[in-house]
């Protein structure tokens, strides 16, 4: 290094972007418990990678079908082309910015989410730092993630279960499948029965509704009656009981509930989130980095809850370098008590040199490693990435 020179310097002058590519992911799709379900065939999320002149590489991933983000990012790439890849804030609020006559919040903001945690990656990588570090600083070296699983009927959501408490999880998060959708109160009692049975240890339980499913049947009255039901059953958040845009009628229930409310995942951009955390509809907030603008969106957004009193666990329904993102989020954030992991899908333990473990207690580690602090693994990926060459793994 010259004389004069500052620490990473020399990394930070080769970072012009020289092109910007998403490849969809397929083939091992999860089921999400949709009405309209996911078929293993289908994309719902894609990859995207930011590559430099001088050789390095940023990685994100976004929550949309990988086509659709595939199209916006070939809409946003001319906006990226050239410039320097170190400058994250502005180059993504350029992208806002330029994209609002197409549509704000929808496929191009997701795909600006996915842009904007490969810039993040690439810088972390240049500087020789964990994103994290570069938000602020850790505040925790692990967390605990709760397995994120679908409902099913009483007499197998104990089975569902058990097999992730022999994993070692001690959270979990079960959600959507016949829940609320029967019109019967003793149905939805018995599925949480069966899960709590189980989980009789003091191990942690969260109910999600799914209230972002098409045509979501229930309203304010079914929320407060379900509510008061799951106090029973020391449930530590009701997650989605209403539909999605319902401000009134989330901050009447939460005002009504004893269990901590919690939702706004299909939200995006801090200017959608806003109204929610002001009114008090949420006692938990949970954006998606995949999908709100990436990690400087999803900062503000959490530094605006703090400051409302409203407490943040990220939404983390995607792959592993959305999970990744989660993991730096939690870390550059004090009273983040979890992360989302979702239970058995490949491209969160699929797709990774080094796949996320467990620990004797249950936690993960959060990686202190340059950017992301994971590596794709180009094998893994085969067969399952539209394009895969394209990544330059």
């Amino acid at each position: 290094m010259s004389e004069g020179e500052a620490p990473g310097a020399r990394g930070m002058s080769s970072l012009t972007i020289e092109d910007v590519v998403c490849v969809p992911l397929v083939g091992e799709s999860p089921k999400g418990g949709w009405s309209n379900e996911i078929q293993p065939d289908d994309s719902i999320h894609a990859l995207i990678a930011v590559h430099t002149a001088g050789g390095a590489s940023g990685y994100g991933s976004c929550f949309t079908d990988g086509y659709l983000a595939k199209e916006a990012v070939r809409q946003l790439r001319p906006l990226l082309i050239g410039e320097n890849a170190a400058e994250v804030g502005r180059l993504t609020e350029t992208l806002h910015q330029n994209s609002f006559w197409m549509g704000r919040g929808g496929t191009l903001t997701h795909a600006i989410s996915g842009i904007n945690i490969a810039l993040w990656d690439l810088l972390g990588k240049a500087v020789g730092l964990p994103v994290s570090v570069l938000l602020g600083g850790r505040y925790k070296e692990r967390i605990e993630p709760y397995a994120s699983l679908l409902m099913d009927e009483p007499e197998k959501m104990g089975d569902v279960l058990s097999g992730y408490v022999e994993q070692g999880y001690r959270a979990f998060k079960i959600g959507w499948g016949p829940f609320g959708r029967s019109g019967s109160y003793a149905r939805d009692e018995a599925i949480i029965r069966a899960a709590r049975d189980v989980l009789c240890h003091g191990e942690h339980l969260m109910v999600d509704a799914g209230g972002s499913d098409a045509f979501w049947p229930n309203r304010l009255k079914w929320a407060m009656r379900t509510a008061d039901m799951l106090v029973d059953y020391e449930v530590d958040w009701f997650e989605e009981a209403l539909q999605p845009d319902d401000l009134e009628g989330f901050v009447a229930l939460r005002n009504y509930s004893r269990v901590p409310i919690s939702g706004a995942e299909v939200l995006t951009r801090w200017q959608s989130f806003r109204p929610f955390i002001e009114a008090g509809a949420f006692d938990i907030i949970q954006p998606d980095v995949t999908k709100v603008g990436g990690i400087t969106e999803q900062r503000r957004i959490v530094e605006m809850a703090e400051q409302h009193g409203v407490a943040y666990v990220g939404h983390g329904w995607n792959t592993a370098l959305g999970l990744a993102a989660d993991l730096q989020m939690a870390a550059a954030f004090a009273n983040t008590p979890f992360v989302e992991y979702i239970g058995g899908s490949r491209y969160v333990d699929g797709i990774l040199e080094t796949p996320f473990t467990l620990d004797a207690d249950g936690f993960l580690d959060i990686p202190a490693a340059p950017g992301l602090g994971v590596t794709l693994d180009s094998g893994r990926l085969d067969g399952i990435a539209v394009g895969l060459e394209a990544l330059r793994l």
